[in-house]
């Protein structure tokens, strides 16, 4: 059960995840016809700039969401078989026993095997997953590189497997959604980002929201800090950055006002039929890229606290910039969350992430929101 909004604990909340240490945050929470929005914090810790709740920002692997919406739009018009071998498709990009024996479903729910590329086109990554062994050089070397999607794909799939095709837990990765936008670039004879544009991002009416062709974020947003687990001290501003290093898998712009217009209307079945939405929601488990497993289904995930509703949705993260959005089943309460500051916590003696003040803060915000 969830209680109806409540201004001045969302408020106060909102301040406590901004005074534990977060620069800059703002979200919008809905409750049927009730919507609360605020912020907490600064934009520019340089100018105290602050941040306003209409911002619009970088969101990260919520991209994924959109990506697979799309992807199923072509399942339902029998264009893609969820459960047909991605070689059937794209067989230089998957070649051989691999390609014949990875499908469709395998690529969105991260049950491939296919490995991160991240480390490989991002040297001073390449000792991840142990962060430890990771330095933040390639991010500045890279701000303005362009990548192209079929070398990042290259990389991903010529790296030594992480698991078996539709093994579990399967491991997040980034490569597999690089191999979506391929896929509905074949099947559609557009380019991902257009075809995403036109039959998600505006059959949704989302004023602003966008895949960017540019390094810069158009229109009122924050600066996006970046901490690298202490490694970039004072964190770094990555706002200017080109997004072509994750393409249909995270580069989404967005404000959290389109977010949860976004997913309402997904769980409405207004951008998927509801046999589609009903194939998202059917989870497995995958080890995300922090090391948890997590249950994880077609662009989607749950969230739910013990005796409480369930909600769902998907979370992102880029340099510097954090975004979460979640609706409960049933669609009637809903909360979109950005913040401006990434991978704020330290590394102890074995290399692990330690718990920052910041996550407990964020922790309550999510409870107030989600359930009053």
């Amino acid at each position: 059960m969830t209680n109806p909004l409540d201004p001045v604990k969302l408020n106060a909340a909102m301040e406590d995840v901004h005074r534990a240490g977060m620069p800059g945050l703002f979200a919008e929470v809905r409750d049927g016809d009730q919507v609360w929005r605020g912020a907490a914090g600064v934009a520019d810790v340089a100018t105290g700039r602050p941040v306003t709740a209409d911002m619009r920002h970088r969101v990260g692997s919520i991209t994924k969401t959109f990506t697979v919406a799309a992807v199923l739009q072509q399942v339902e018009r029998g264009q893609i078989g969820l459960d047909t071998p991605i070689s059937r498709y794209l067989p230089k990009l998957v070649p051989g026993e691999r390609g014949d024996a990875i499908t469709v479903r395998m690529l969105i729910n991260h049950t491939s095997g296919l490995a991160e590329y991240l480390p490989y086109a991002y040297p001073s990554l390449k000792g991840f997953p142990p962060f430890a062994d990771t330095r933040p050089a390639s991010l500045d070397d890279h701000r303005l590189t362009r990548f192209h999607s079929t070398e990042l794909i290259e990389m991903g799939v010529t790296a030594p497997a992480v698991g078996a095709p539709g093994g579990t837990p399967g491991l997040y990765s980034n490569t597999n959604y690089l191999l979506l936008g391929a896929l509905l670039e074949h099947v559609t004879g557009t380019p991902a980002e257009q075809y995403i544009t036109r039959n998600v991002i505006e059959r949704a009416g989302l004023r602003d929201t966008e895949l960017p062709t540019t390094p810069y974020v158009n229109g009122p947003h924050s600066q996006m800090y970046e901490a690298w687990f202490g490694m970039i001290d004072p964190p770094r501003d990555y706002s200017v950055h080109d997004m072509s290093w994750v393409g249909p898998a995270a580069s989404l712009i967005s404000t959290v006002t389109d977010l949860n217009r976004f997913f309402g209307m997904l769980l409405a079945g207004e951008i998927v039929s509801p046999s589609s939405l009903a194939q998202m929601q059917r989870t497995v488990p995958v080890v995300s890229q922090e090391g948890k497993t997590i249950d994880y289904g077609l662009g989607l995930y749950p969230m739910e606290a013990a005796g409480q509703s369930t909600y769902w949705g998907h979370g992102g993260t880029v340099w510097g910039a954090g975004a979460l959005a979640m609706i409960r089943a049933d669609g009637e309460r809903q909360m979109a969350v950005a913040v401006n500051l990434q991978r704020w916590h330290r590394l102890d003696s074995s290399g692990t992430p330690q718990l920052h003040p910041i996550d407990d803060a964020l922790a309550a915000l999510y409870r107030v929101a989600m359930y009053g």
